[in-house]
């Protein structure tokens, strides 16, 4: 299981001790501005703050110890007052009163003419991707709300559609997070299976880490997404109603906002977690590379297969290679494997004792 996170939504203050050991890593290699301090700019101003909250709703004030009972729910609760996690018990902030304005997950209703209409009878020029589940298009909504719409049909080349429909507009109905796409509702037109969520304008970490978008990802920049996507597992497996194993934790499936902030998508292979037993037993899903090993051998599905993929992530964004690279020798094809052989040969390297100790003088001096 993932160590607990910073807060989410919480005071960036929490979160320094992070972004400490981004920027100072970071500026071993190179510069980078701090990232931003999304708080402030999503306190509401002196002429829109909200009534005081009630006396059940913990606020910034209340007794230290109050809130530190309260505060690991806080950390990965929804980012709305009316969202709970197991205790049944939320935390109101300044990112939960503008969150208000949202939607639910999953309750905007739409029909085929508005979808038509959102994505101009789902043209090509509008086309943003290919996922697990179908294609992808640009859509923007008659409020003018821009999102994305993933479009299959029953008649394309995927035997598995109904369940992966079913599964992923059960999950993305379950879950709100800063870290994961808002779900906004879906629609079933004869053999048309339709899911609107969010849009995130600036593609997908595999994109960014193959340089399609001519942008480079500064290590302080890689930290930071590794942090946002850690968020986001560690809620799905402990602060759910139910731990949702993901199942396809991988660079594709990580979308990356203006900000490089990072969101996890795609939740079709995503599976609820046993409770009471130790593992689920399930066909084998996912994709290979990211596949872990025991869940390979023993079709014993539990939340550790969702970690072992984020460990093959933490080596792709640290080194840019995909998890299997075909094309290299065939010792090197294996990237946690390669991965591994270079940790351990670079552990007697000189040069990366001088950056361990540069690195440490920064972050504790």
């Amino acid at each position: 299981m993932l160590a607990p996170a910073a807060p989410v939504g919480g005071s960036s203050v929490s979160r320094n001790p992070f972004s400490r050991a981004a920027r100072a890593i970071g500026s071993c290699f190179g510069r980078r501005p701090p990232p931003p301090d999304l708080s402030e700019d999503l306190k509401p101003s002196p002429s829109e703050q909200p009534p005081p909250p009630p006396k059940t709703v913990l606020s910034s004030s209340s007794s230290s110890s109050s809130a530190s009972s309260t505060s690991t729910r806080s950390t990965y609760g929804s980012s709305r007052g009316s969202a709970k996690g197991r205790s049944g018990r939320g935390i109101l902030n300044s990112r939960e009163f503008v969150a208000q304005a949202q939607p639910q997950p999953g309750s905007m209703r739409f029909s085929m003419a508005e979808i038509h209409r959102a994505t101009k009878n789902f043209s090509q020029t509008l086309k943003i991707g290919h996922g697990g589940f179908g294609t992808v298009y640009r859509g923007t909504l008659h409020d003018g709300m821009v999102v994305a719409v993933k479009r299959a049909k029953k008649g394309d080349s995927n035997n598995h559609l109904g369940a992966e429909f079913q599964s992923e507009i059960k999950m993305l109905a379950r879950i709100e997070h800063l870290n994961l796409v808002r779900f906004y509702g879906y629609l079933e037109h004869e053999d048309e299976r339709i899911i609107v969520v969010e849009y995130v304008p600036n593609g997908t970490l595999r994109e960014h880490l193959d340089c399609v978008h001519r942008s480079h990802l500064d290590l302080a920049a890689r930290l930071d997404i590794a942090i946002d996507v850690a968020h986001a597992v560690t809620y799905l497996h402990m602060y759910t109603d139910h731990p949702i194993i993901h199942r396809d934790i991988k660079s594709s499936n990580i979308l990356l906002t203006e900000n490089l902030r990072a969101k996890v998508a795609d939740f079709g292979l995503a599976r609820l977690g046993a409770t009471g037993v130790a593992h689920v037993s399930t066909q084998v899903k996912g994709t290979a590379g990211y596949l872990d090993p025991e869940y390979l051998r023993t079709c014993q599905l539990t939340e550790k297969s969702d970690v072992y993929s984020f460990g093959v992530l933490l080596v792709e964004l640290m080194s840019g290679r995909r998890p299997i690279e075909p094309k290299r020798e065939r010792k090197e094809r294996i990237t946690p494997k390669w991965a591994m052989k270079k940790f351990m040969d670079g552990m007697q390297s000189k040069h990366w004792t001088q950056i361990f100790r540069r690195v440490h003088r920064r972050i504790w001096h």
